[in-house]
């Protein structure tokens, strides 16, 4: 079995910074991609940023210059530096996982609880 767990998120004013934490443990071989998705109320699960093992990363046009995702490879985590944080960014954020288990022929796709990021103006 394997786990997401997020933590960071909170409440935040217009301008201010956040950082999420997304630890993966379990029975892990390999994990390939990790990324952080959002959704608001009434609206989809979007993509925010991904990052592959090589440490290539996307994202969405409207965070970037502002959002930042790392990981550290060595104790399965990847991290979101979320600055110039607008109302906009208020969301659940979800950490997401492809990830080869032990003893698995295949790679399985993982979702985090979701941790909540309120932006006041």
């Amino acid at each position: 079995q394997v786990q997401l767990v997020e933590s960071g998120g909170g409440l935040v004013q217009t301008g201010g910074s956040l950082r999420l934490s997304c630890a993966a443990s379990g029975s892990i071989f390999s994990i390939n991609t990790m990324g952080w998705y959002r959704q608001s109320p009434g609206k989809e699960r979007d993509l925010v940023a991904d990052i592959t093992t090589s440490g290539g990363t996307n994202y969405a046009d409207s965070v970037k210059g502002r959002f930042t995702i790392t990981r550290d490879n060595a104790k399965n985590t990847v991290y979101l530096q979320m600055n110039s944080l607008k109302p906009e960014d208020t969301a659940v954020y979800y950490c997401n996982a492809d990830v080869k288990p032990h003893f698995q022929w295949s790679s399985y796709n993982y979702w985090g609880q979701g941790t909540q990021v309120t932006v006041s103006s």
